[in-house]
Formats: structure tokens, sequence, C-alpha cells
């Protein structure tokens, strides 16, 4: 299930951020998951669907801006699972 949320950004907003058009869409996408995962509010895995990045790309660009990863006993339990179930 997908839910639309429309987030409206003035125009003069958009005409000022110094990125190609083409990129702005990606680029907001990425800050945004950035934002919430470092707050704590979004998990990495939900950061990066928001990103819409894979969980790889999603860490590099964690390590490249020096935000601490939060990392939980669950998080471990579920890379083992994944591990195990893909060997």
């Amino acid at each position: 299930m997908t839910k639309t949320l429309l987030l409206e950004i003035p125009e003069d907003v958009l005409e000022s951020v110094k990125l190609p058009p083409d990129e702005i869409e990606k680029e907001l996408r990425q800050e945004l998951a950035l934002a919430l995962y470092k707050r704590g509010v979004l998990s990495s895995g939900k950061a990066r669907v928001l990103a819409q990045m894979t969980r790889w790309q999603f860490e590099m660009l964690l390590g490249q801006r020096r935000i601490p990863r939060h990392y939980s006993v669950e998080d471990l339990e579920e890379d083992i699972q994944y591990a195990q179930s893909h060997q």
C-alpha cells in the first residue's frame, strides 16, 4: 500500500535551489531521509526507501555526511537472519 504526501514548496524556494532542475527531487528526498534518520524518527531501512537508495548507497551517504549509524540488537538479528537465508 502506498500513501501519497504532497509537499508544497514555494516556487521562489525551488528556484533558489542551486541544483539542476532534474536533481532537485532526488536531493530533497535524500536530505529529508538523512535528517529524519539522524533525529531517530526513521530507521535506516525506511530512510533509505525514502531516499530511493540501496542500503549500501545510503550507508555511504551517512559516512560522507558523518552521521552516526543507529544499529540496534534488532538490526543485528535482522542482518543475521538475512545472511542465513541467502547462503
